[in-house]
């Protein structure tokens, strides 16, 4: 009798835990919107996303990755045969939007079409950038800090740039001053993150920047513990498996221009007092420096090029705390060689790149890509603001954006690093 009763109380115990397991899981991650790329719920051929091989997505899987795949799976087939109302073609002619940030309103957008431009081999130019990524990344001559740790191995802090849309099975890593406000833009358009007056937008330039850059409008891999406790990290890696990932990436040193010219150069009073103050004590030697960006900018006094490249090369700096997410690097950002990145766009080709990926997302009937700004920092401007740098601390500076250069490959900047 009393085996029985133990028996019956175990079976009620297991069901309970599963129910609760359902349930953890099917928060935000099973909705009604749910919607993947996946095998089961919409076959895509071998060539559609370079680098995607057919069939190998579910091999030597752990239980418990499987048990969650097989649950992912029955939660995808029940909302697939619910109408998705709420994705509509793209409406044409949409008015440009009204300007509110200062950056946006002094760099202002280009509305020129390029149609005319000469489209690329995209297809190959991906299996190219993949091939590259993947050769240095498996050089065990190519080294580099976290290089060869495992995806384990990355703190959950370190993965709250991994954009996660469920509802078209998409991960974008987001690099700050390569796009990523517009692509940002553009996933919360996909995902229906963010209401207006209770109804998704659908125009990405409609959204007010301030709400792009809320970290509470996107949801990313290292909220996962919060939600799904243990079972993050198996969760995490069948999303990988399964979902698009995508990064655009930029020359490094062009993004460096670019981070100052848009945190220094203009009025930023958070990057003021956090960075501005004192690079200027500890680099230009001024002391009772204003409190106030504006009052600091009246009076004359802006980080140069050079304060900055020297905060970049002191070691304190990073003793103190991690680099700014502005000009930290790539590949501490979006961890390349432990994620397999489906597609890697560039910001010099971004709006050959942007329309293709949205192409091969199948999502290019829902929205357009919005346009780059008229005023964008260019690679042909590294020779003028190199110039006053002395050779040496471009050297270093090289060096502690190597792997950024060689992963990517752009080219090695040789006129910067000789004399």
């Amino acid at each position: 009798m009393t085996k029985a009763r133990l028996l019956r109380l175990s079976v009620v115990l297991v069901s309970i835990f599963m129910i609760l397991l359902i349930i953890v899981y099917w928060d935000n991650v099973g909705t009604a919107h749910f919607y993947l790329h996946m095998s089961f719920s919409r076959p895509r051929s071998p060539g559609a996303i370079p680098g995607i091989t057919a069939g190998e997505d579910w091999e030597a899987l752990p239980d418990v990755d499987e048990f969650l795949a097989k649950l992912l799976s029955s939660s995808l087939r029940q909302n697939n045969s619910t109408p998705r109302k709420t994705e509509q073609l793209l409406v044409q002619g949409s008015n440009k939007p009204v300007v509110s940030n200062l950056e946006e309103k002094v760099r202002g957008y280009d509305w020129s079409t390029h149609k005319d431009r000469n489209s690329l081999d995209q297809e190959k130019l991906q299996v190219e950038r993949q091939r590259t990524l993947r050769e240095f990344c498996a050089n065990s001559s190519f080294t580099f800090p976290t290089k060869e740790r495992s995806f384990d191995d990355i703190p959950n802090y370190e993965l709250n740039h991994l954009i996660v849309d469920d509802r078209h099975g998409i991960i974008y890593c987001y690099v700050p001053k390569v796009a990523c406000t517009n692509w940002k833009r553009v996933m919360i358009v996909l995902s229906e993150s963010l209401l207006d007056q209770g109804v998704p937008y659908r125009n990405p330039l409609d959204i007010p920047r301030e709400h792009v850059h809320n970290t509470s409008t996107h949801l990313t891999f290292n909220k996962f513990w919060r939600r799904y406790g243990k079972f993050s990290r198996h969760l995490m890696k069948i999303k990988l498996k399964k979902y698009t990932k995508f990064l655009f990436v930029r020359d490094p040193f062009v993004r460096l221009i670019s981070a100052f010219r848009s945190k220094f150069e203009l009025e930023n009073e958070e990057f003021y007092r956090r960075f501005a103050i004192p690079m200027l004590k500890l680099y230009s030697n001024h002391t009772n420096l204003p409190t106030s960006v504006s009052e600091a900018f009246g009076a004359g006094l802006k980080v140069s090029f050079s304060d900055f490249i020297q905060y970049l090369l002191d070691p304190r700096t990073e003793k103190m705390t991690p680099f700014n997410e502005h000009w930290r690097q790539i590949y501490r950002l979006c961890h390349p060689c432990q994620i397999d990145y489906d597609f890697i766009g560039k910001l010099e080709t971004l709006d050959e790149d942007a329309a293709y990926l949205l192409q091969l997302l199948k999502v290019d009937r829902l929205l357009r890509f919005p346009p780059s700004y008229r005023n964008r920092t260019a690679s042909s401007w590294e020779d003028n603001w190199f110039a006053k740098i002395p050779l040496a601390w471009r050297q270093q500076l090289y060096k502690l954006y190597e792997a950024d250069f060689v992963l990517f490959g752009y080219p090695k900047p040789e006129n910067l690093l000789k004399d």
